[in-house]
Parts: C-alpha cells; structure tokens; sequence
C-alpha cells in the first residue's frame, strides 16, 4: 500500500533531511587520502546525536553500522572498516537513513578521494545527473517507469549500466514502502504518480557489467567484473509544485 503524506507530514521529513543534507557537507570536507570508513561511520554516529537524530539503519535486520561505506566496485551496503583506509583515485559512497522524530529521510552520496581517474570522474558525473534526470520525471501523472526509463536512457548512451537488484523506494515513518522505484525499464509503466508520495531516486551505476555478488557477510554487494560502481540519492515528495528534494544539499 501506497502512503500518501500530508504536507505537515512532509514538513517533518524534512527536518530529517535537512540533517542528513548537513552531515554530507560534513562528510564531503572529511574525504581524504589516509581516513578510514569507520572514521567517518564514527563521526556521522556523533553528528546524528548532537543533532537530536538517530541512525535509522544501525539495527536494521542486524545492520551494525551507522552508514553504508562503498568503495570502488562495492556497489552498495559496505561495511565501514577500521581498516579501509581510503587512498588517492578511491570513490566511496556514503549512505544513511536519518530519523528525527519518527520521520525518515534516505540520501547517498558518491564522493571522490584525492585525484581520480577520467573514468571515474566520468562515472561520478553521469551517475550524479542520472539521479537528477530520474527526478525531473517525478511529477504529478507521469508513471514510475518513466523515472527509469529517463535514468537507464542516459546512463547506457554515456557508457555506464544500470543495477537492477538494488532501486528506489517509498519512505515515510519507515525505512522501505511502497511504491519500488526501478532505475531502468520503459517509459509509460507502472505506478502514477500522485501529489504526497515520497519516494527516493538512487541510481547505482557501472563501469562494466550491471550484475551483482553478495560478500560473505550477507550485506556488501559487489560488481561481478570488479568494475567501478557509484550511487546517488536524495527523497523527495511528489507536489504541485513538482518534485521537492527533502535532502538537497
């Protein structure tokens, strides 16, 4: 079942996306060479509490970490490590859930480590746009399919694919709703879209082949090729007025 939002509804996720948009500029001033994934899971952990919001993901079905930490063919759901000390040319991804007051927002960002690669820079680039390309399509009366169809259109004409095991989703008071938000397939299909849904945009996109392989401990999901792979997301609320970004930066 599909949860429309009221617009104080609305206002209360963006309290929380408002949090989570902050942690990320945060967060963008902490990539370097030399820190470590549970340096940064470590500080969003402290950032959160000084802020009056709370993890939403540490727990999750066991999930023990306050954020996702994907780097280079991680494609989504890595563990931060105490050990992974990012280099130059890394991408790492940085995914949270915040929750302030019972109310969520989802937002993940790629970001570069030192000088990168013209293909990564390329991937980080396309990936990002793709998002918003998605999002431009998020309006009263178009389908869900049409998000999808604009984000795998652009994407595979610049070189890239497109994840399919991993897409978007509504949110609200929890993590994972109704309506599931592809990030391919045609134009036309699926769910219309109608004034205070809230749903997330969050293509994941590759170098090489879309496919997936799970690691041992059940969570971090790789690229089968060992090629690059990068993500971005933001929630946003279908609205007359078009779509509002809960968790623009």
């Amino acid at each position: 079942m599909i949860i429309i939002k009221t617009k104080d509804e609305i206002a209360k996720m963006q309290k929380a996306g408002e949090i989570l948009a902050a942690c990320h500029r945060e967060i963008r001033g902490l990539i370097r060479p030399g820190i470590t994934t549970y340096e940064i899971d470590q500080f969003v952990e402290k950032f959160l509490k000084e802020n009056h919001a709370i993890p939403e993901q540490k727990g999750y079905n066991g999930y023990p970490f306050a954020t996702c930490a994907s780097v280079n063919d991680v494609i989504c759901h890595g563990f931060p490590s105490k050990t992974q000390v990012l280099k130059d040319g890394d991408i790492v991804t940085i995914d949270m859930v915040v929750n302030v007051d019972g109310w969520l927002a989802d937002s993940a960002w790629s970001y570069a480590v030192g000088q990168v690669s013209e293909q990564a820079a390329h991937l980080l680039r396309v990936t990002e746009e793709s998002m918003y390309k998605g999002i431009e399509q998020a309006v009263i009366g178009n389908r869900i399919g049409d998000i999808g169809h604009a984000i795998q259109t652009y994407a595979e004409a610049e070189g890239f694919s497109v994840v399919r095991e991993f897409i978007g989703h509504g949110i609200g008071q929890e993590m994972h709703e109704e309506p599931q938000v592809p990030h391919y397939g045609p134009a036309g299909k699926g769910v219309r879209l109608k004034e205070g849904m809230v749903i997330t945009i969050e293509p994941m996109l590759n170098t090489g082949t879309w496919r997936s392989k799970i690691d041992a401990d059940g969570w971090t999901a790789r690229t089968q090729d060992g090629g690059l792979s990068a993500q971005y997301e933001h929630t946003l609320a279908i609205t007359a007025d078009g779509p509002v970004i809960i968790t623009k930066q």
